[in-house]
Protein backbone atom coordinates (compact mmCIF):
# COMPACT_ATOMS: atom_id res chain seq x y z
CA UNK A 1 0.00 0.00 0.00
CA UNK A 2 1.33 3.42 -0.95
CA UNK A 3 1.89 6.19 1.52
CA UNK A 4 -0.66 8.93 2.13
CA UNK A 5 0.72 12.43 2.73
CA UNK A 6 -1.66 15.12 3.96
CA UNK A 7 -0.98 18.86 3.79
CA UNK A 8 -2.18 22.20 2.46
CA UNK A 9 -1.88 24.38 -0.61
CA UNK A 10 0.52 27.06 0.73
CA UNK A 11 2.03 27.69 4.13
CA UNK A 12 2.47 31.45 3.53
CA UNK A 13 -1.10 32.48 2.75
CA UNK A 14 -1.78 35.84 4.39
CA UNK A 15 -5.01 34.64 5.97
CA UNK A 16 -3.22 31.65 7.53
CA UNK A 17 -0.36 33.79 8.84
CA UNK A 18 -2.89 36.17 10.38
CA UNK A 19 -5.01 33.39 11.90
CA UNK A 20 -2.70 32.71 14.84
CA UNK A 21 -1.94 29.13 13.76
CA UNK A 22 1.79 29.85 13.81
CA UNK A 23 3.04 30.13 17.39
CA UNK A 24 5.00 33.12 18.71
CA UNK A 25 8.63 32.93 17.70
CA UNK A 26 7.81 30.93 14.55
CA UNK A 27 6.26 33.68 12.43
CA UNK A 28 9.20 34.72 10.28
CA UNK A 29 9.84 33.02 6.92
CA UNK A 30 12.14 30.34 8.32
CA UNK A 31 10.09 29.72 11.44
CA UNK A 32 6.84 29.30 9.52
CA UNK A 33 8.22 26.65 7.20
CA UNK A 34 9.98 24.76 9.99
CA UNK A 35 6.79 24.77 12.08
CA UNK A 36 4.65 23.68 9.15
CA UNK A 37 7.05 20.83 8.31
CA UNK A 38 6.78 19.59 11.90
CA UNK A 39 3.01 19.19 11.42
CA UNK A 40 2.73 17.91 7.84
CA UNK A 41 4.94 15.98 5.37
CA UNK A 42 3.85 17.76 2.16
CA UNK A 43 2.93 21.25 1.00
CA UNK A 44 1.95 22.81 -2.30
CA UNK A 45 3.89 25.86 -3.51
CA UNK A 46 1.35 28.23 -5.05
CA UNK A 47 3.66 31.25 -5.36
CA UNK A 48 5.34 29.62 -8.38
CA UNK A 49 2.11 30.08 -10.34
CA UNK A 50 2.25 33.86 -9.91
CA UNK A 51 6.02 34.30 -10.42
CA UNK A 52 8.84 32.02 -11.54
CA UNK A 53 10.47 30.16 -8.63
CA UNK A 54 14.02 31.11 -7.70
CA UNK A 55 16.91 28.75 -7.01
CA UNK A 56 17.78 30.49 -3.75
CA UNK A 57 14.31 30.03 -2.30
CA UNK A 58 14.17 26.40 -3.37
CA UNK A 59 17.53 25.76 -1.74
CA UNK A 60 16.39 27.41 1.50
CA UNK A 61 13.16 25.39 1.49
CA UNK A 62 15.15 22.17 1.17
CA UNK A 63 17.49 23.21 3.98
CA UNK A 64 14.63 24.15 6.31
CA UNK A 65 12.65 20.92 6.01
CA UNK A 66 13.42 17.39 7.24
CA UNK A 67 14.39 14.46 5.09
CA UNK A 68 11.33 13.08 3.35
CA UNK A 69 9.35 16.31 3.33
CA UNK A 70 8.17 17.12 -0.22
CA UNK A 71 6.96 20.17 -2.14
CA UNK A 72 4.34 20.02 -4.88
CA UNK A 73 5.21 23.01 -7.07
CA UNK A 74 2.49 24.69 -9.11
CA UNK A 75 3.53 25.45 -12.69
CA UNK A 76 3.98 29.10 -13.68
CA UNK A 77 0.84 30.61 -15.21
CA UNK A 78 2.32 31.12 -18.67
CA UNK A 79 3.10 27.40 -18.90
CA UNK A 80 -0.55 26.42 -18.42
CA UNK A 81 -2.13 28.98 -20.73
CA UNK A 82 -3.30 31.41 -18.04
CA UNK A 83 -3.03 35.19 -18.40
CA UNK A 84 0.32 36.38 -17.05
CA UNK A 85 1.29 39.88 -15.97
CA UNK A 86 4.19 41.46 -17.84
CA UNK A 87 5.57 42.66 -14.50
CA UNK A 88 6.44 39.11 -13.39
CA UNK A 89 8.13 38.12 -16.63
CA UNK A 90 11.92 37.75 -16.42
CA UNK A 91 14.39 39.90 -18.32
CA UNK A 92 11.78 42.09 -19.95
CA UNK A 93 10.24 39.18 -21.87
CA UNK A 94 6.73 39.58 -23.19
CA UNK A 95 4.00 37.50 -21.62
CA UNK A 96 3.33 35.80 -24.95
CA UNK A 97 2.93 32.03 -24.73
CA UNK A 98 2.75 31.82 -28.53
CA UNK A 99 6.34 33.00 -28.93
CA UNK A 100 8.63 29.92 -29.00
CA UNK A 101 11.63 31.93 -27.76
CA UNK A 102 9.66 33.22 -24.78
CA UNK A 103 8.42 29.74 -23.95
CA UNK A 104 11.90 28.24 -24.17
CA UNK A 105 13.29 30.87 -21.79
CA UNK A 106 10.44 30.56 -19.30
CA UNK A 107 10.65 26.77 -19.28
CA UNK A 108 14.42 26.97 -18.71
CA UNK A 109 14.04 29.39 -15.82
CA UNK A 110 11.25 27.37 -14.23
CA UNK A 111 13.37 24.20 -14.44
CA UNK A 112 16.38 25.98 -12.92
CA UNK A 113 14.22 27.38 -10.14
CA UNK A 114 13.02 23.98 -8.93
CA UNK A 115 16.30 22.14 -9.52
CA UNK A 116 17.50 22.48 -5.87
CA UNK A 117 14.33 20.69 -4.76
CA UNK A 118 14.92 17.92 -7.27
CA UNK A 119 18.54 17.56 -6.22
CA UNK A 120 17.54 17.33 -2.55
CA UNK A 121 14.81 14.75 -3.21
CA UNK A 122 12.18 17.27 -2.08
CA UNK A 123 10.18 17.62 -5.31
CA UNK A 124 6.92 15.74 -4.80
CA UNK A 125 5.35 16.84 -8.08
CA UNK A 126 4.92 19.70 -10.51
CA UNK A 127 1.23 20.59 -10.72
CA UNK A 128 -0.17 21.71 -14.06
CA UNK A 129 -3.54 23.25 -13.27
CA UNK A 130 -5.20 24.02 -16.57
CA UNK A 131 -7.79 26.82 -16.93
CA UNK A 132 -11.55 26.29 -17.39
CA UNK A 133 -11.28 27.06 -21.10
CA UNK A 134 -8.79 24.22 -21.65
CA UNK A 135 -11.15 21.69 -23.24
CA UNK A 136 -10.56 18.24 -24.70
CA UNK A 137 -9.48 18.27 -28.32
CA UNK A 138 -6.49 18.10 -30.64
CA UNK A 139 -5.01 21.42 -29.51
CA UNK A 140 -5.20 20.42 -25.85
CA UNK A 141 -3.65 17.03 -26.58
CA UNK A 142 -0.80 18.68 -28.48
CA UNK A 143 -0.26 21.04 -25.54
CA UNK A 144 -0.10 18.11 -23.12
CA UNK A 145 2.30 16.27 -25.39
CA UNK A 146 4.65 19.28 -25.40
CA UNK A 147 4.41 19.53 -21.60
CA UNK A 148 5.32 15.85 -21.32
CA UNK A 149 8.35 16.34 -23.55
CA UNK A 150 9.58 19.33 -21.59
CA UNK A 151 9.05 17.67 -18.20
CA UNK A 152 10.52 14.27 -19.01
CA UNK A 153 11.79 12.72 -15.80
CA UNK A 154 9.75 15.00 -13.53
CA UNK A 155 6.87 13.81 -11.35
CA UNK A 156 3.92 15.65 -12.95
CA UNK A 157 0.30 16.00 -11.83
CA UNK A 158 -2.50 17.45 -13.96
CA UNK A 159 -5.71 19.13 -12.83
CA UNK A 160 -8.36 19.93 -15.42
CA UNK A 161 -10.78 22.71 -14.54
CA UNK A 162 -13.23 22.03 -17.40
CA UNK A 163 -15.66 19.30 -16.26
CA UNK A 164 -15.92 17.65 -19.69
CA UNK A 165 -12.54 15.95 -19.24
CA UNK A 166 -14.01 13.61 -16.62
CA UNK A 167 -17.61 13.27 -17.80
CA UNK A 168 -18.91 9.74 -18.47
CA UNK A 169 -18.01 8.73 -22.00
CA UNK A 170 -14.89 10.92 -22.02
CA UNK A 171 -13.26 9.91 -18.74
CA UNK A 172 -11.57 6.74 -20.02
CA UNK A 173 -9.94 8.61 -22.91
CA UNK A 174 -8.71 11.30 -20.52
CA UNK A 175 -7.22 8.72 -18.20
CA UNK A 176 -5.53 6.94 -21.11
CA UNK A 177 -4.08 10.25 -22.33
CA UNK A 178 -2.51 11.05 -18.96
CA UNK A 179 -1.28 7.49 -18.54
CA UNK A 180 0.43 7.65 -21.93
CA UNK A 181 2.36 10.72 -20.79
CA UNK A 182 3.12 9.36 -17.31
CA UNK A 183 1.14 12.16 -15.66
CA UNK A 184 -0.80 11.74 -12.41
CA UNK A 185 -4.46 12.73 -12.52
CA UNK A 186 -5.62 15.18 -9.85
CA UNK A 187 -8.94 14.39 -8.19
CA UNK A 188 -10.86 17.33 -6.76
CA UNK A 189 -13.47 18.00 -4.12
CA UNK A 190 -15.65 21.04 -4.78
CA UNK A 191 -19.30 22.10 -4.87
CA UNK A 192 -21.23 19.86 -7.27
CA UNK A 193 -24.11 22.22 -8.05
CA UNK A 194 -22.34 24.55 -10.50
CA UNK A 195 -21.99 24.40 -14.31
CA UNK A 196 -18.21 24.38 -13.78
CA UNK A 197 -18.25 21.60 -11.19
CA UNK A 198 -15.63 18.93 -11.83
CA UNK A 199 -16.93 15.51 -10.77
CA UNK A 200 -15.13 13.89 -7.81
CA UNK A 201 -13.66 11.02 -9.80
CA UNK A 202 -10.43 9.33 -8.71
CA UNK A 203 -8.67 7.86 -11.74
CA UNK A 204 -5.19 6.37 -11.35
CA UNK A 205 -2.93 7.29 -14.27
CA UNK A 206 0.52 6.96 -12.67
CA UNK A 207 2.00 4.15 -10.62
CA UNK A 208 4.06 6.56 -8.56
CA UNK A 209 1.55 9.25 -7.56
CA UNK A 210 -2.06 10.32 -7.12
CA UNK A 211 -3.17 13.75 -5.93
CA UNK A 212 -6.42 14.91 -4.33
CA UNK A 213 -7.05 18.65 -3.93
CA UNK A 214 -9.86 19.89 -1.68
CA UNK A 215 -11.05 23.29 -2.89
CA UNK A 216 -13.91 23.68 -0.43
CA UNK A 217 -17.56 23.58 -1.45
CA UNK A 218 -18.36 27.27 -1.81
CA UNK A 219 -21.01 28.04 -4.42
CA UNK A 220 -19.11 31.26 -5.24
CA UNK A 221 -16.51 29.17 -7.12
CA UNK A 222 -15.59 30.93 -10.36
CA UNK A 223 -17.56 34.09 -9.60
CA UNK A 224 -16.73 35.56 -6.20
CA UNK A 225 -13.59 37.04 -4.70
CA UNK A 226 -10.75 34.77 -3.63
CA UNK A 227 -12.11 34.85 -0.08
CA UNK A 228 -15.60 33.95 -1.32
CA UNK A 229 -14.35 31.11 -3.51
CA UNK A 230 -12.25 29.44 -0.83
CA UNK A 231 -14.17 30.30 2.35
CA UNK A 232 -15.23 26.88 3.46
CA UNK A 233 -14.72 24.77 6.57
CA UNK A 234 -15.02 21.02 6.02
CA UNK A 235 -16.82 19.04 8.68
CA UNK A 236 -15.72 15.59 9.71
CA UNK A 237 -18.49 13.79 7.81
CA UNK A 238 -17.52 15.50 4.55
CA UNK A 239 -13.92 14.42 4.96
CA UNK A 240 -14.93 10.89 5.97
CA UNK A 241 -16.68 10.52 2.59
CA UNK A 242 -13.23 10.54 1.00
CA UNK A 243 -11.54 7.96 3.21
CA UNK A 244 -12.42 4.91 1.06
CA UNK A 245 -11.42 6.75 -2.12
CA UNK A 246 -8.07 7.89 -0.71
CA UNK A 247 -7.30 4.42 0.57
CA UNK A 248 -8.17 2.85 -2.80
CA UNK A 249 -5.78 5.30 -4.49
CA UNK A 250 -3.05 4.28 -2.03
CA UNK A 251 -3.57 0.65 -2.98
CA UNK A 252 -2.64 1.48 -6.57
CA UNK A 253 0.04 4.17 -6.30
CA UNK A 254 3.32 4.77 -4.49
CA UNK A 255 2.12 7.98 -2.83
CA UNK A 256 -1.13 9.89 -2.46
CA UNK A 257 -0.93 13.61 -1.77
CA UNK A 258 -4.05 14.97 -0.08
CA UNK A 259 -3.95 18.77 -0.20
CA UNK A 260 -6.39 21.34 1.16
CA UNK A 261 -6.92 24.49 -0.88
CA UNK A 262 -9.69 26.05 1.22
CA UNK A 263 -7.16 28.71 2.22
CA UNK A 264 -9.23 31.11 4.29
CA UNK A 265 -7.91 31.69 7.79
CA UNK A 266 -6.77 28.39 9.28
CA UNK A 267 -9.50 26.32 7.59
CA UNK A 268 -7.05 24.40 5.40
CA UNK A 269 -4.67 23.37 8.18
CA UNK A 270 -7.56 22.39 10.43
CA UNK A 271 -9.07 20.25 7.69
CA UNK A 272 -5.67 18.66 7.02
CA UNK A 273 -5.26 17.87 10.71
CA UNK A 274 -8.71 16.26 10.79
CA UNK A 275 -8.09 14.24 7.64
CA UNK A 276 -4.78 12.95 8.99
CA UNK A 277 -6.52 11.92 12.21
CA UNK A 278 -9.32 10.15 10.32
CA UNK A 279 -6.83 8.27 8.18
CA UNK A 280 -5.11 7.17 11.38
CA UNK A 281 -2.52 4.45 10.82
CA UNK A 282 -2.48 5.13 7.06
CA UNK A 283 -0.40 8.25 7.69
CA UNK A 284 2.60 8.52 9.99
CA UNK A 285 1.78 10.05 13.35
CA UNK A 286 4.87 12.24 13.49
CA UNK A 287 4.56 13.58 9.94
CA UNK A 288 7.69 11.73 8.82
CA UNK A 289 7.72 10.12 5.39
CA UNK A 290 8.76 6.50 5.26
CA UNK A 291 9.35 6.41 1.52
CA UNK A 292 9.99 9.08 -1.08
CA UNK A 293 9.11 9.33 -4.71
CA UNK A 294 11.99 8.20 -6.89
CA UNK A 295 14.33 11.01 -7.80
CA UNK A 296 14.00 12.20 -11.37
Amino acid sequence: MGQILVGTCSWTDRALVGSGWYPPGRRDAEGRLRHYAEQFPVVEVDASYYALPGERNSRLWAERTPDGFVFDVKAFSLLTGHPTREAVMPGGLRADSRDPAVLDEVWARFAAGIEPLREAGRLGSVLFQFPPWFRPGQRAEAFLRECAERTEGWPVAVEFRHPSWWEPGRDEATGALLTRHGMAAVAVDMAQTLPSSVPPVTPVTSARLSVVRFHGRSTAWGTGSKEDRFRYAYDEDELAEWLPRVRRLAERTGQVHVLFNNCCGDAAVRAAETMARLLGDDVSADGAVAARLPRA
